[in-house]
């Protein structure tokens, strides 16, 4: 029998596209969700400028809304034609932790493009129901007639974060988390990492930050923006409830090295001022960002520090244009860009790392 391997991509490897789950559950922004689906439609058409975008809708109205919101926004880089609209029944718009994980399998000679289907729970049966987000890998995976593999482990999309060469970023605090698989020890969950992703090295980061109802999803700290490079939040306040933990993380992160055990570069991302809404705290982060083909979409919270994120952003991603979007309403469902955006990579280079 041939035996098989496979292989995630970075984000910055080149995308085929990006997925959108289109908001539509009131409950997720209680009091607040009537700005939210134009933030999306601002979303869509600056990854309309870098790559096809596809979007799940519930239903025709749906879909009509969705494309006469985008379609208003006006916006020079608006590309319309690489926007395409799916009937696949979503529960909520978090489409990173319920949306399709592609990864690339080898056999022999032979290398494809599939989707995993990780189990997802909202984190930790948080928030029911959840069975439609759960089907929308099988029916993406079934619309585009592509392989399907059931992995049997929860895992969200935002819990994870990979460099594209063996190594992948998450937090003990989600991963471990008895609310995702309580079966499973540290050893099997680094096992399986391992199996599906193509990983052969976990660094594991302490608590997420405050008001993150993931249990500690790591794109709301450290963000790989290389193969040897990470982004970590860090609070310089010492009296902001997020100063200890974030410290306490970046220590951690100091300490890991790459495959060849050589240190990773560490760079210094700040955290924006607290942003509260009816007196709770949100979890509100410059690491939510999302890496485009030609654009860096950041979420800015209306504050100082929003510049100082995007220059050092735009540091690591010379290449790119690094956008800023207002994600001040958008927090207010507890997530922000990264949240919503799931990317389907193209068809790896010949020499991809596929070991």
């Amino acid at each position: 029998m041939t035996e098989q391997s496979y292989f995630m991509p970075a984000e910055w490897a080149f995308h085929k596209a990006t997925w959108l789950s289109w908001p539509h559950k009131l409950a997720s922004w209680p009091g607040k969700f009537e700005p939210v689906p134009a933030v999306f439609a601002e979303i869509a058409s600056w990854l309309s400028s870098s790559e096809e975008v596809h979007i799940n809708v519930l239903d025709e109205n749906m879909e009509q809304q969705a494309r006469e919101l985008i379609a208003g926004m006006a916006h020079e880089q608006l590309v319309m034609e690489r926007i395409f609209f799916h009937r696949i029944p979503t529960d909520d718009a978090w489409c990173r932790d319920h949306g399709p994980d592609y990864v690339f399998r080898r056999s022999g000679s032979e290398v494809e493009k599939i989707i995993l289907d990780w189990e997802y729970n909202a984190w930790g049966g948080k928030y029911e129901p959840y069975d439609d987000d759960n089907a929308v890998p099988q029916r993406i995976a079934s619309m585009q007639r592509l392989p399907f593999i059931s992995t049997g482990m929860v895992l969200e999309g935002g819990a994870i974060d990979v460099n594209g060469n063996g190594l992948l970023l998450t937090t003990e605090a989600c991963l471990l988390n008895p609310n995702r698989n309580p079966s499973m020890s540290r050893s099997d969950i680094e096992r399986e990492l391992g199996r599906y992703l193509g990983i052969k090295k976990v660094l594991w980061l302490g608590d997420g930050i405050v008001g993150d109802d993931t249990d500690g999803h790591v794109d709301d700290l450290a963000r790989f923006v290389n193969e040897t490079t990470v982004v970590i939040a860090v609070e310089d306040d010492p009296q902001d409830d997020n100063y200890t933990l974030l410290q306490e993380n970046y220590a951690l992160l100091k300490t890991f090295t790459d495959l060849d055990g050589k240190p990773l570069r560490v760079l210094k991302l700040p955290m924006p001022a607290p942003v509260y809404y009816e007196n709770e705290r949100l979890p509100a982060s410059y690491a939510n960002f999302y890496i485009a083909n030609s654009v860096v979409l950041v979420p800015t919270y209306r504050c100082e520090q929003d510049r100082k994120a995007l220059d050092l952003l735009q540091d690591c991603f010379p290449d790119r244009r690094v956008v800023g979007i207002d994600c001040s309403d958008l927090i207010w469902g507890l997530g922000a860009i990264h949240c919503i955006t799931h990317e389907e990579p193209g068809f790896p280079p010949p020499d991809a790392p596929l070991q």
